[in-house]
């Protein structure tokens, strides 16, 4: 046995009490974390995730397409309308539910097939294609009625017109008299937002019309009539129908070289109009030997103010003329003292305190565009992506949206960097011009077809370049002055095929697709018979396919040895299928 030392007895017996208490079970404390120094994060419950309801996702997108295709309808884009009115309805038919076995499904596109319907027919009201376009009144009306309403001119003003009347050089004589100065002051007035609109505007068209003046040996003060007459309106419209920038009436047009037919108008064509204005105004002043006159007999007529110089005994001096109501009516007496007071401010617009936007750059914002046949200017308008009022705006002579039927080589004016778009699509498409054609049957007269296809006989006449009283032959291809409608899409299910039809005659590129449903597109039981122009990708098949008829059939009516088409092509149509389209 070892001797243990005392010392290390006294260290053992500590451990083993060190031990001992480290054996005894003691409850552990929480344990702290250690939270790093910033913002206390509270932990919230989460939130439950909504979930997307697939029926109302689907009427969601198919609304999306129905309003894009409002908003291309009313740029009178009716190809692309036509595509997303399709888009709103192939989204419901397309998906797995169908158009017809999910109760929300099924309401939504049969009230969708009436909205694409009412948006057809305010469409159609709106402008049909074959209504004259709108046009905006003329200015003169208003400003001969407050020329009642003489304004007594302001000592200010009338140092002013003295002032500049000495200082500037006009090439018609201006008296400073108080019926000239009186309309200076209402110039300057209450109208002065009227001229300085209407100088503003003028800007873009002075240049041409004093250059045709100037190359006509007429004085440049001539360049503002306009002002007065349409304030540089080219689609101003009298209550007297008057028309154009000049105002010319119809007869004095024709007679100045305008020319005028169902079709376009040259009247509002603004260069054109100027030319004819500059020789009217020469062939006056030659007959009067006076510029004063001469504004007179442009707006009264010759006849009438030689009937006044008659009548008064040999006065050829308009002031003295005007100065009784004996001899012209009032309208004619303030008309030449409108003009002068409106040449006046004209002429030095800063010094009467006008503030006028600058003239835009000389460079043309148009190109021209030789067309080889009649066009629809809503299909052009498409194809470069602008409105159809842009290229109705560019055009104003034509009357209609669609470019004359008999004028080969007719120059259209297009947005400056198109016309090479424009010409391209011309060749791929061929015909572009969305008109409804009819042949004359043995014993039909223009009064009997007007009353069958439902139009007017005297626009069937003048669309035909013919009178009302025109004899028609059997064969003979007459346009048919009627809107280019909607097509229908009679699609139920997803199954089906698309099958499309015209609600009336007209082709169908120009056509908005519109769904209808398969009994409301049921075909009439007798035959009928309409002309349908080939479109590209058009075969027999597909023509047989929407007027439900057979390929055999279409050769047979039309003569034709094979099975090829070519766009542009003419086929003659009879079947019940016919029917249905032509009384829609």
């Amino acid at each position: 046995m070892h001797h243990v030392p005392t010392a290390t007895l006294l260290v053992i017996a500590a451990l083993s009490a060190g031990c001992a208490a480290r054996s005894e079970v003691i409850p552990a404390a929480p344990a702290q974390a250690v939270v790093p120094p910033g913002p206390v994060l509270v932990a919230t419950t989460p939130e439950p995730q909504l979930v997307v309801d697939p029926i109302n996702e689907l009427i969601a997108q198919s609304n999306s397409h129905f309003e894009a295709g409002q908003s291309e309808l009313q740029l009178g884009h009716l190809d692309s309308a036509r595509g997303e009115f399709n888009k709103a309805l192939d989204i419901l038919l397309e998906s797995p539910w169908g158009a017809r076995s999910e109760p929300r499904i099924r309401e939504h596109y049969d009230r969708l097939v009436e909205r694409i319907s009412a948006t057809e027919l305010t469409f159609l009201a709106q402008g049909d294609g074959f209504a004259e376009k709108k046009y905006e009144p003329a200015t003169i009306d208003d400003l001969l009625a407050l020329s009642t309403f003489p304004t007594n001119p302001s000592p200010e003003t009338t140092q002013a017109v003295a002032d500049d009347l000495e200082s500037t050089d006009h090439d018609i004589a201006i008296p400073l008299n108080g019926r000239v100065l009186s309309f200076v002051e209402l110039f300057t007035g209450r109208l002065r937002g009227y001229l300085q609109e209407g100088l503003s505007r003028g800007a873009r068209f002075l240049p041409m019309i004093q250059n045709v003046f100037r190359a006509e040996g007429l004085p440049l003060d001539l360049a503002y009539v306009p002002l007065v007459e349409s304030a540089f309106k080219p689609d101003a419209l009298s209550r007297a129908k008057a028309k154009g920038m000049w105002q010319f009436m119809r007869g004095t047009a024709l007679e100045n070289g305008l020319q005028h037919d169902w079709y376009i108008d040259e009247r509002a064509e603004p260069e054109k109009a100027t030319r004819a204005a500059a020789k009217y105004l020469k062939t006056l002043y030659n007959t009067f030997g006076d510029w004063h006159l001469a504004l007179a007999s442009y707006n009264g007529g010759p006849g009438r103010v030689q009937s006044a110089i008659r009548r008064s005994g040999g006065q050829k001096d308009f002031w003295k003329l005007s100065a009784s109501t004996r001899y012209l009516p009032r309208e004619t007496r303030d008309y030449v003292p409108l003009i002068l007071a409106a040449v006046i401010i004209a002429r030095n617009p800063a010094q009467y305190g006008m503030d006028l936007e600058p003239a835009p750059a000389g460079t043309p914002d148009f190109e021209k565009v030789t067309l080889p046949a009649a066009v629809d200017l809503r299909r052009v308008a498409e194809w470069v992506g602008t409105p159809v009022q842009t290229i109705q705006d560019l055009n104003p002579e034509l009357r209609r949206w669609t470019t004359p039927i008999r004028a080969k080589d007719y120059e259209l004016k297009v947005p400056d960097g198109t016309a090479e778009l424009v010409r391209a699509k011309l060749a791929e498409e061929g015909d572009a011009s969305s008109l409804t054609w009819h042949t004359v049957r043995k014993g039909e007269t223009l009064l009997s077809i007007s009353r069958k296809l439902k139009v007017n006989r005297a626009d069937l006449a003048e669309a035909n370049y013919l009178s009302v009283k025109s004899r028609v032959t059997p064969g003979q291809q007459l346009i048919v002055p009627r809107a280019p409608t909607l097509l229908l899409a009679a699609r139920t299910d997803n199954s089906a095929p698309p099958v499309e039809t015209k609600r009336t005659d007209p082709v169908l590129t120009a056509s908005v697709s519109v769904p209808a449903r398969v009994s409301e597109t049921r075909a009439a039981q007798s035959p009928s018979k309409v002309v349908y122009s080939v479109k590209k990708g058009d075969t027999l098949s597909s023509i047989a396919r929407v007027f439900q008829t057979s390929v055999a059939s279409l050769k047979k009516w039309n003569s034709l040895q094979s099975n090829s088409l070519r766009v542009g092509q003419r086929l003659t149509i009879l079947t019940p299928r016919a029917a249905a389209i032509a009384t829609r």
